[in-house]
């Protein structure tokens, strides 16, 4: 019984020592915490940054839908960022996807407004063929599966590193990149932001880090297109309820006041019902 007793507490103490040394190893491997950024949809008040968000649908337009698709966004809610419905039907038509022709044919036409943004890939395997057998993720709820969802893709968007300055000691395998943001600090996507490298149609220069913003604006307004709205109807019902509880309190004093003064206003009840009774 000592043996094995001993022998418990010397496996118990090994693996002690051994999680002690393994947790800041995995601690040296994990991902940077995101930069604070100040939106402006955040808080109880807050709402959407309308020219940010278009800038970031083009940032989305001209670099990321190359490689990442954007699932279940209907053209025609981009209406809900200020642009026209011809804007909007302009946009869709610069889009190719399938339809069925007379004959049961798939053939291409111009997307329409009530068309979602296309992948552009036809299924997983082309993705990954093209992308050194990385898949792309879908875009359209990235700020919800992520932990701090627009941080990171904000923080994502500028961590990478140049070569000359990754940490020694860590190894990148062909098609890999390091972004301090990222957990393991090793990516398959090259870094996509350079300065001036989209000519924003309202003028703003195109720093990566006015970039970074306004993908991170535009991609979470694309999760969350009723964010605001939601917002608002919370604070219209704790309004109400406020409201509500007011009046229920005053009433209350109203009714119970006479009560608090001493009244008695059930015995004279029960009296006159005694009264009649006998009446009777």
């Amino acid at each position: 019984m000592r043996s094995c007793s001993k022998t418990v507490r010397a496996g118990v103490l090994a693996l002690t020592m051994g999680l002690g040394a393994a947790l800041p190893a995995q601690a040296a491997g994990g991902a940077k915490e995101p930069m604070d950024v100040d939106f402006q949809f955040e808080g109880p008040f807050g709402t959407w940054n309308y020219p940010s968000i278009q800038r970031g649908l083009q940032v989305y337009r001209q670099i990321c839908s190359s490689c990442h698709k954007l699932e279940n966004v209907p053209f025609r809610t981009l209406t809900q960022i200020g642009f026209s419905e011809d804007e909007v039907k302009a946009i869709a038509e610069q889009y190719q996807v399938d339809t069925i022709n007379d004959y049961g044919e798939v053939e291409q036409k111009p997307a329409g407004t009530n068309d979602e943004f296309p992948s552009p890939f036809p299924n997983e395997q082309a993705a990954k063929a093209a992308n050194n057998n990385a898949y792309p993720p879908n875009l359209s709820l990235i700020t919800k599966a992520r932990e701090h969802g627009p941080e990171y893709v904000y923080s994502l968007m500028q961590g990478y590193v140049e070569d000359s300055e990754i940490p020694e000691g860590v190894s990148l395998a062909p098609g890999q990149y390091y972004n301090e943001y990222m957990d393991g600090h090793k990516i398959s996507m090259p870094r996509q932001l350079y300065p001036m490298m989209v000519m924003y149609d309202d003028g703003t220069e195109a720093t990566v880090e006015q970039m970074s913003r306004d993908i991170a604006n535009f991609l979470t307004w694309a999760a969350e297109p009723d964010m605001i709205d939601r917002k608002r109807m919370g604070i219209n019902v704790l309004g109400f309820l406020f409201i509500l509880s007011v009046l229920l309190y005053m009433t209350t004093q109203k009714v119970w006041k006479p009560v608090k003064e001493g009244a008695t206003p059930w015995k004279d009840i029960i009296e006159r019902d005694q009264a009649n009774r006998q009446d009777a």
